[in-house]
């Protein structure tokens, strides 16, 4: 029997325009969206947290108390989803996201597990922001991870190349994890699509598996079972990822912060479309799909 699929919803972006997409930013909004994506078989939801005054929806907010309005609404909506919540920022000052993961305790928090410089061009060839450097340092990381061990939450590593792939591995290899206070193997996330990380391509997935979570240099260890999923970014090439990550025992995200096109190529109006559409491929490929009781045995996350 195959392992159940957990389905994770991302509600919402870092950056993305309220009033040019349909992407919730108040708690409320928040808390609606999350209600109708875990009808539609999300056990996690990956949140993010923007700021509420009147034309500031398109801007992060690191308020620990706008986290704490969020987070309540949706763990009020959705009793007994899973929360993930966010931790990306640019430089050394880590006192924001800190002081939410303090404040909130979600039982997964996504940990940027290296650099990328983070590009995009438009068709006319120019820049389409200036370019930035998602700067991840070890360090970073290492104070993020004690962070994440003190709120009780369990590190997702993200991974925007195959360098930071095997940059986990090396992560372990130090002890790294286990210095900070966390317990058991990191859950691997590869995050394709970005223009300047690894490419939304299906044929990438047993490379990435055979460094990552499937490397050799686990066997020895008590227990090498390494979660994975993918977050693909994109608009038609995110779905046939989709499909071999399902196919080869990976755990699925998807959300209005990944995507706004169904596998049709008509634009979604919610997250509970993307979610249906996403379910739908966890089954074809002979999967049930997670509670998230069953997704918090999977990751090895006890009830609080």
């Amino acid at each position: 029997m195959s392992e159940p699929a957990i389905l994770t919803c991302a509600l919402t972006g870092v950056l993305t325009d309220p009033a040019r997409y349909p992407v919730p930013v108040t708690p409320e909004e928040m808390a609606a969206e999350a209600r109708r994506a875990t009808a539609a078989g999300a056990s996690v939801l990956h949140l993010h947290f923007r700021q509420q005054a009147p034309g500031r929806g398109h801007l992060p907010s690191w308020d620990p108390e706008v986290a704490a309005a969020v987070t309540d609404a949706v763990r009020d909506a959705c009793p007994g989803a899973l929360i993930n919540q966010t931790t990306g920022v640019i430089g050394p000052d880590l006192d924001g996201p800190i002081a939410c993961l303090t404040r909130t305790r979600p039982e997964i928090a996504a940990c940027n597990a290296g650099s990328l410089n983070y590009l995009k061009t438009t068709r006319d060839g120019q820049w389409a922001w200036p370019p930035m450097l998602f700067d991840n340092p070890v360090s970073k990381i290492e104070a993020m991870l004690e962070a994440m061990a003190a709120s009780g939450s369990r590190p997702e590593m993200e991974c925007f190349d195959l360098g930071i792939v095997r940059a986990v591995g090396l992560f372990e290899d130090v002890g790294l994890l286990n210095r900070a206070g966390i317990e058991g193997p990191p859950s691997y996330n590869f995050v394709m699509g970005v223009a300047s990380g690894m490419p939304a391509d299906p044929d990438l997935l047993p490379l990435l598996l055979r460094h990552g979570p499937g490397a050799d240099r686990f066997e020895h260890r008590d227990d090498h079972t390494r979660s994975w999923q993918t977050t693909v970014i994109g608009r038609a090439d995110v779905w046939p990822v989709h499909q071999r990550s399902a196919e080869l025992g990976g755990h699925l995200r998807t959300g209005l912060e990944d995507t706004f096109y169904l596998p049709d190529g008509q634009r979604a109006t919610s997250n509970a479309a993307l979610i249906d559409a996403l379910a739908a491929f966890a089954r074809k490929a002979g999967r049930e799909i997670a509670s998230p009781d069953e997704a918090r045995a999977l990751l090895r996350i006890p009830k609080s």
